[in-house]
């Protein structure tokens, strides 16, 4: 048993793999060199014809036994060489052989020849539209009703024959037509769902570009602005202070080594295959309390607090995460873009509703008109945004109505909205 035998599917015949290759490499030959292939058939066709004229077989069918053989050699001659264009011109050939196919039965002399009409019918149905197939039933037909009523007693002989021969010929030329259209409408498909499928390998690595490259700007963001809040603070105790210098410089260590994991964690997912030990879980809504203790730490009091009752199911790892983020990014902006004309201050609610849940971060900070770019398409708002769109949640950022300062206002629904 071969390897092929192995592999083959249960019910698939042995020879049917070799059989496809070698018409395959028949039909590709045939592409390239199509007259080699009407040359043939069209020389065997002469060959047979002429056979028939000189062997005197024609006359065990003809109606009329006494036609001169030489008008018989050129009607089966016309019947047969024109076959050598039977493809690239079907109609005009089959127009060429009405005249001899009239003259075959006006003088019974019925060869066999003619039936080399039916090859060309044949070839008229598999590429011609259903009007030429028409006109050329109408060519051939035409000269038999001639000769039937010629030769009313032989009609049966002149006609049904010539008849059965044309349905043959058509209903196989409409079945391998069929049959071709359904072949390149299958190849067809499935080019257009590879082209589809690779399309939609390129978006998903698009959206996964772009989801990598919102964490690490909330993660990067949010890190440095808390480090460099530190460092101001303990170079600006350095002199009066050197405790409070080497708790802000344990801070900064602290902040820098949780930014590192975050971005191996989050980096991981570019490799083919992570280290099972940076597998950390992404941040959900208990790590806010964590997250407002290091902005604490970085000189911005932050205060919290929840309104409402938790939903019985906690909310969805990506929308606990999507809280997350929004807060890391609100504080990170209230930390670079606040300015520091007076005491910042800042607070976090948390309230919870029976189908939604409610996330509003305000700062009392120099009134701005964007969070980091003047026209509101900056970076951290359109992330927070895109995040919020996911989960049909909304994202407001802008100035409070009633104070000063800045605010952000993110509001998820509990669950999925129906598709």
């Amino acid at each position: 048993m071969t390897d092929d035998d192995t592999h083959r599917p249960p019910g698939v015949f042995p020879l049917t793999g070799p059989i496809q290759r070698l018409l395959q490499r028949v039909r590709a030959f045939d592409r390239r060199r199509p007259l080699v292939r009407d040359g043939l058939l069209t020389t065997f066709w002469v060959l047979f014809a002429v056979l028939d004229v000189s062997s005197g077989g024609w006359r065990t069918v003809a109606v009329d036994r006494d036609v001169p053989a030489a008008l018989v050699l050129a009607m089966s001659v016309a019947f047969s060489a024109p076959l050598l264009w039977r493809r690239s011109h079907p109609l005009a050939v089959l127009l060429f052989m009405a005249p001899f196919s009239l003259v075959n039965v006006w003088t019974g002399a019925v060869i066999q020849a003619a039936f080399l009409q039916e090859i060309v019918v044949f070839n008229i149905a598999v590429k011609q539209p259903v009007r030429s197939l028409a006109r050329s039933g109408a060519l051939v037909l035409a000269p038999l009703v001639v000769g039937s009523v010629r030769f009313p007693a032989d009609w049966d002989r002149i006609v049904v024959p010539h008849l059965y021969a044309l349905a043959f010929a058509a209903l196989a030329g409409i079945l391998v037509r069929t049959r071709k259209e359904y072949t390149e409408a299958l190849v067809d498909r499935a080019d257009r769902l590879e082209r589809e499928r690779d399309q939609q390998a390129r978006l998903a690595a698009a959206a996964e570009r772009t989801r990598i490259a919102r964490e690490m700007h909330d993660i990067v963001g949010h890190h440095l602005s808390v480090i460099t809040g530190l460092a101001d603070g303990g170079a600006y105790a350095a002199a009066k202070n050197p405790e409070r210098a080497a708790q802000a410089l344990d801070a900064i260590s602290t902040t820098s080594r949780q930014a590192l994991a975050e971005l191996r964690r989050l980096l991981g997912v570019l490799r083919d295959q992570p280290d099972p030990a940076d597998r950390a879980p992404q941040p959900t809504l208990d790590d806010i309390d964590a997250l407002l203790q290091g902005v604490r730490g970085a000189g911005l009091p932050v205060r919290l607090h929840r309104h409402g009752t938790p939903p019985a199911a906690p909310l969805t790892p990506g929308r606990q995460l999507t809280v997350y983020r929004v807060v890391q990014e609100a504080l990170t902006n209230t930390l670079k873009h606040a300015g520091t004309h007076h005491p910042l201050a800042a607070d976090v609610s948390l309230t919870y509703r029976p189908t939604e849940v409610e996330v509003l971060i305000t700062d009392n900070g120099t009134p701005r008109p964007t969070a980091g770019a003047p026209d509101g398409t900056g970076q951290g708002i359109t992330g927070m945004r895109e995040r919020a769109s996911l989960y049909d949640g909304t994202l407001e950022a802008g100035r409070p109505p009633t104070a000063t300062g800045w605010q952000v206002r993110l509001r998820l629904p509990l669950e999925d909205s129906p598709s």
